[in-house]
C-alpha cells in the first residue's frame, strides 16, 4: 500500500510548524494556505496533518503511525454464540479423544498382558503418559490466550515520541494500536501477537503465547499415532484367526496364483474376526491417516519456525526472503536463552556452510 507523507499544522492559520524528516521547526512558516478538508488528525499522536485529499492512507512523519480511514468494519452480531460453539466443539474433541484412548486400551492391552505381563505393564505406562501429554498440550493450546499485544501509549503528542508508533495501524475492532506483528482475528474477537493461523479444531488462534504448546501437541500426537500403529499391528498379529491357503497341486506355480490364494484365505479369515480384531483394524487405519496429516502439518510448522516466519507472515511476504534462516530460530522458539553456537558450535557452523551452498 502506498502511503502519503504529511506535515503537521498548529491551531493558528497563519503559522504552521512543519515536521519534515524528523526535524521540528516551529519558526518555519507555510506560504500556501491549506483548506480544512486537507487537515486530518493522526490517531497515534493526535497531531493534525496536511494530507492530500486523494490519499486513502497516510503515515505520520512524527510518530510513524499509519492512518487508513477507508477500513470497513464488518458487524459480528453472533460472536458470543460462535465462541460458545467453538468451546463446545473443543470439549467434544477432548471427550472423543478420551473415548478413543479407552477403546484402544481395551482392544490392545489385554492381549499384550496375556503374552507378557511385565511388558504389558510397561507399554500401558507408555500409553497413559502419551495420552496425558497429548490431551494436556491440546487443552493448553485451545484454552490458553493466543497472545494479546502489549499496551503502548498513544493518542497524545507529548506522550508519543519520535517514531514511537512506527508502522503501527489502528484496529477499528479493538480500538487500540496494532503493531506490524499483530493481526486481528474476527473469530476470536481480539488482536493476536505473532499470529500464525486460526485453527477451528482448537477453537482458538495460534499465536505468541500458545504456539509452542501447539507444536508440542503436534509432536506428542505424531509420536502417539506411531505408537498406536505399532501396538495395534502387534496385537492384531496375535489375535488374528489362523488361516492357510495351501499349495497349488497342479499347474505352473506363479506369483499371481499364490497371491490370489493368499488374498482369498485372508478375506475368508475376516468372517471369524472378533470385535476386538475389528477395533484393532480401525485403530491401525485411522492412526495411519491421522499420522500422515499431522506429520505434514508439523513439518510445515517447523519449516516456518526455521525460517523465522509464521504462516500469515509467509503469505504476506509473498515468498520474499526477508528473514534470516537458521537453527537459532528453532532454539529461540522453544525458549532457550542462548543460541545453538554456544552448545554445538562445530555442528552449527557446518550446517550453515551447507545451507549457504
Amino acid at each position: 500500500m502506498d502511503f502519503a507523507y504529511s506535515t503537521t499544522t498548529s491551531a493558528a492559520p497563519a503559522t504552521r510548524s512543519a515536521i519534515i524528516d524528523g526535524v521540528v521547526s516551529p519558526d518555519e512558516h507555510c506560504i500556501t494556505a491549506a483548506s480544512e478538508d486537507n487537515e486530518r488528525p493522526c490517531w497515534g499522536c493526535g497531531l493534525r496533518l496536511l494530507v492530500s485529499p486523494y490519499a486513502p492512507a497516510f503515515r505520520c512523519v512524527w510518530c510513524g503511525a499509519i492512518t487508513n480511514d477507508n477500513v470497513i468494519k464488518s458487524d459480528n452480531k453472533c460472536f458470543k454464540w460462535k465462541r460458545l460453539r467453538d468451546r463446545c466443539f473443543v470439549i467434544f474433541l477432548i471427550l472423543f479423544m478420551v473415548f478413543i484412548i479407552c477403546g484402544g486400551i481395551w482392544a490392545v492391552y489385554p492381549i499384550v498382558l496375556s503374552i507378557n505381563y511385565c511388558h504389558g505393564v510397561f507399554h500401558l505406562i507408555i500409553a497413559v503418559t502419551l495420552s496425558i501429554s497429548t490431551i494436556s498440550t491440546f487443552s493448553l493450546t485451545a484454552f490458553r490466550s493466543a497472545g494479546a499485544p502489549p499496551n503502548i501509549l498513544w493518542g497524545s503528542y507529548p506522550a508519543v515520541g519520535k517514531g514511537g508508533l512506527e508502522n503501527y495501524t489502528f484496529c477499528h475492532y479493538c480500538s487500540k494500536p496494532k503493531s506490524p506483528r499483530t493481526h486481528h482475528c474476527r473469530s476470536c474477537g481480539m488482536c493476536v501477537l505473532d499470529m500464525d493461523h486460526h485453527c477451528p479444531f482448537i477453537g482458538n488462534c495460534v499465536g505468541a503465547e500458545n504456539h509452542r504448546f501447539f507444536i508440542m501437541f503436534l509432536m506428542s500426537a505424531v509420536i502417539s499415532m506411531f505408537y498406536v500403529n505399532f501396538m495395534s499391528a502387534y496385537a492384531a498379529y496375535h489375535t488374528w484367526p489362523s488361516f492357510s491357503y495351501g499349495t497349488i497341486s497342479s499347474g505352473t506355480v506363479t506369483h499371481d496364483n499364490e497371491l490370489k490364494k493368499f488374498t482369498t484365505a485372508f478375506l475368508s479369515s475376516l468372517v471369524f474376526l472378533q470385535a476386538r480384531g475389528v477395533v484393532l483394524m480401525y485403530l491401525f487405519m485411522c492412526s495411519v491417516s491421522v499420522e500422515i496429516g499431522l506429520s505434514m502439518l508439523l513439518w510445515q510448522q517447523l519449516w516456518y519456525i526455521y525460517q523465522g516466519k509464521t504462516y500469515l507472515s509467509h503469505l504476506s511476504s509473498g515468498g520474499d526472503e526477508t528473514t534470516t534462516k537458521g537453527w537459532e530460530n528453532v532454539i529461540r522458539f522453544f525458549g532457550c536463552p542462548y543460541g545453538t553456537k554456544r552448545y554445538l558450535p562445530v555442528f552449527v557452523s557446518s550446517i550453515n556452510k551447507i545451507h549457504k551452498k
